[in-house]
């Protein structure tokens, strides 16, 4: 049978949240043979724990039957080395929000996999452009047509956190990103039952360009004592209908995270509206990052 996207196996580099996310929805619902790597072998636990985790409560809450959540399960596997990737269709990058990183994992790419395979990244505010570069071979001209091909299959596919509940997929193509590349890359996200939308290539893309400036002046509110934790977080929630507070939600999506985000918009704009709270780069240094470390803005004991 023809698939629209045309992906019948799947790398997902990082096992922590996202990748371990996007690992799911891929087995589950598009249906796709899906190979886990990362480096850490317990983060490879964590991620696999949490998948049969969330696969048990999809069962007990009839919203999928017991054999289906053992075929997700079996979709996935765990591999040791990008090299075990070589036969993919499409790989999905969902290391650390750092540039330098991705560009190494982008190069290993480039090296190890099919010259065919779709280079994905999750990244949430890093130029997708300055990832697509890294992956032309050394000495090849970017103006090349071997140049121009290698870049033109690198896009971005912003999956947010957490994955199997959150509906939106931001796609952002890089300057060389190919048509087919983009139509492949949004006809997989939808296969994974997400609604997509798109954004030029510019830092923080739509989302954190408006996210994250948000949370940083919430935070500069605390920092200047203008109100307390609880005072912020509950203006949101009851004065503006959110689900959450800004200080809650920075806390669940890890305030180093948040930092390099505010980071990436700050260097890459040279606006001071986007300098990071100085508050957010102590608690950071501390090691407070929120809900995965136990402690940010609020406290999570046993969590």
């Amino acid at each position: 049978m023809s698939i629209a996207h045309g992906i019948r196996l799947l790398g997902v580099v990082g096992a922590g949240q996202m990748g371990t996310g996007i690992a799911f929805v891929s087995a589950l619902r598009a249906k796709v043979l899906v190979l886990l790597h990362d480096q850490s072998k317990d983060q490879v636990a964590r991620g696999l724990a949490l998948m049969d985790k969330l696969l048990s409560k999809d069962v007990a809450k009839g919203e999928i039957q017991s054999n289906e959540a053992q075929e997700a399960r079996d979709r996935v596997r765990v591999v040791n080395a990008v090299e075990d990737m070589r036969d993919v269709d499409m790989v999905v990058e969902a290391v650390s929000e750092n540039l330098d990183l991705k560009r190494i994992v982008f190069r290993n790419f480039s090296e190890k996999l099919r010259p065919d395979a779709i280079l994905a990244t999750n990244t949430s505010s890093i130029s997708i452009t300055k990832i697509a570069a890294s992956v032309i071979p050394e000495g090849v001209s970017p103006a090349s047509a071997e140049g121009q091909a290698a870049a033109g299959r690198v896009v971005g596919l912003h999956f947010f956190n957490p994955v199997p509940v959150m509906k939106l997929v931001e796609l952002i193509s890089a300057v060389q990103t190919t048509p087919e590349t983009l139509a492949r890359a949004r006809a997989f996200a939808e296969a994974c039952e997400k609604e997509v939308a798109t954004s030029q290539d510019v830092p923080g893309f739509v989302s954190n360009a408006l996210l994250m400036p948000f949370i940083n002046e919430a935070i500069m509110c605390l920092e200047k004592g203008v109100a307390t934790r609880d005072d912020i977080d509950k203006t949101f929630r009851l004065g503006m209908n959110h689900p959450m507070g800004p200080l809650q939600l920075a806390d669940f999506i890890g305030l180093d995270t948040c930092l390099a985000i505010q980071k990436t918009l700050y260097t890459g704009t040279s606006d001071s509206k986007y300098r990071p709270s100085v508050l957010l780069e102590r608690m950071v240094d501390a090691q407070w990052l929120g809900r995965k470390s136990g402690r940010g803005f609020y406290e999570y004991i046993d969590d």
